[in-house]
């Protein structure tokens, strides 16, 4: 049942063409398994030829392995040519200043790239994982695109699974009386995707026991939509666009609008948020100016909205990308940034109580994250507080006029997070959900 399920979703998607050679992610856990045994199995019938790269990350010893033994042994019992490639996680997280998730997910990436190339590679993430992700992409904001979930082919990527429940996977290795290895981070919920999987998806299962199932349709027909409101778009941007300017945009949707304005800047590299996106649309309407970053600005007037770099009159804005370590933007003081695990607040906060520093739950930040000096119009929304403030009217109120020129601000995709000596946005404001927090101190000698 699951290898015609697998089967037709392949086809359907056109993920492989007769010839092509297929590397399966093997990590040795029950979705890979089955994975790499459903290719295997389908080779013929699909024309393909499959092999099998293993990431070894060093993180639990023997354990770890141990994984990599058995993927020898069960790529040797299907006749399947089998990789397995070691990196050292912690100390490149070390170096980059990444979690050890993000590092471990950097490295295994870059390490089947690499063994994919002129290749199609394809990854065991299933239904259960999609709906993970469509939730974790809900709670953190987004638009229909992050509501369409994993990609079923990007690139030479391709996820053969995705059409098949946690739970088929299991009844198939069943049938096929096939162990697999269990990866005992996997049982924690350090993690905000275990989370996910090991709390809300139960209670997900009580409201309807198909809840798994039934997002595959539902999740299916957002991608559908997502893609007809992409190729809108795409005829939009091939008619209006003209460098950094889009002409004559007015006559379609607003949803076609927003999606121009939004690649509009995604090519330029600059951040946007739901807000903004609304404001960039009234500005394209109505005429207007807003600032999306620094002296980067959008313009509208007459049916045309140019994105535009104005210099500032005055004092310019010191901007620099934040980094997980030392930042420096001004003489003789610095921002310093670390993650910390937040299992419980008030430990940390008395173990530091000494110290001046602020905490920010690091997975409600949107995106991209910039420290900078103040610039005008800076506006926050601080912890606990329903409404929206002026900085400068803040700062006039709390800081001394020695102190203004070199006070730091942070700001995300959605707008600023931090002000020096002011506090955090509301909504990255740590609450009893919290498992990373962006822990920010400034030191000045």
């Amino acid at each position: 049942m699951m290898l015609t399920k697998v089967y037709k979703f392949i086809a359907d998607n056109k993920m492989v063409c007769r010839g092509d050679t297929v590397v399966c992610g093997l990590s040795g856990g029950a979705d890979s398994v089955a994975l790499l045994i459903s290719m295997s199995e389908l080779s013929e019938r699909l024309g393909i030829s499959v092999e099998a790269v293993h990431v070894n990350h060093c993180l639990r010893g023997a354990e770890s392995d141990g994984d990599e033994q058995f993927c020898r042994e069960l790529c040797a019992r299907l006749k399947v040519p089998f990789k397995a490639v070691s990196c050292d996680v912690r100390s490149y997280a070390e170096q980059y200043s990444l979690s050890t998730e993000e590092a471990a997910r950097k490295l295994r990436y870059d390490i089947f790239t690499e063994h994919s190339e002129d290749k199609k590679l394809a990854t065991a993430h299933n239904a259960n994982d999609n709906l993970e992700t469509v939730i974790l992409n809900l709670a953190r904001g987004t638009g229909i695109k992050g509501l369409a979930g994993i990609p079923i082919v990007r690139g030479n990527i391709i996820r053969p699974l995705l059409a098949v429940t946690r739970q088929e996977i299991e009844d198939f290795l069943t049938e096929h009386s096939q162990s697999f290895v269990t990866d005992s981070s996997n049982l924690s919920d350090d993690y905000t995707r275990n989370k996910i999987r090991h709390k809300i998806l139960p209670l997900f299962a009580e409201i309807n026991s198909s809840a798994v199932e039934t997002s595959i349709n539902s999740i299916s027909t957002v991608r559908e939509e997502n893609a007809f409101i992409e190729e809108l778009a795409d005829d939009a941007m091939k008619n209006c666009r003209q460098e950094n300017t889009l002409n004559g945009l007015k006559k379609y949707p607003p949803v076609i609008r927003k999606r121009c304005i939004s690649r509009l800047l995604s090519e330029n590299r600059l951040p946007y948020s739901h807000k903004r996106l609304e404001e960039a649309d009234n500005a394209l309407m109505n005429g207007g100016k807003i600032n999306i970053s620094g002296d980067i600005y959008l313009i509208g007037s007459e049916d045309s909205l140019e994105l535009k770099k104005i210099p500032a009159q005055t004092n310019n804005v010191k901007e620099v990308p934040l980094i997980i370590g030392i930042n420096r933007i001004f003489e003789n003081c610095e921002l310093n940034c670390e993650i910390v695990e937040c299992d419980n607040l008030k430990k940390i906060e008395a173990v530091h109580k000494k110290s001046t520093f602020y905490l920010l739950d690091y997975d409600k930040i949107n995106g991209r994250t910039i420290l900078r000096s103040r610039k005008f119009g800076d506006k926050i929304r601080l912890s606990g507080r329903s409404f929206t403030s002026s900085i400068k009217k803040l700062i006039n109120e709390t800081i001394d006029a020695g102190s203004r020129p070199t006070l730091h601000f942070i700001e995300d995709e959605a707008g600023t997070i931090f002000a020096e000596g002011i506090g955090i946005a509301d909504r990255v404001a740590p609450d009893n959900n919290t498992v990373r927090c962006l822990k920010v101190s400034v030191e000045r000698h």
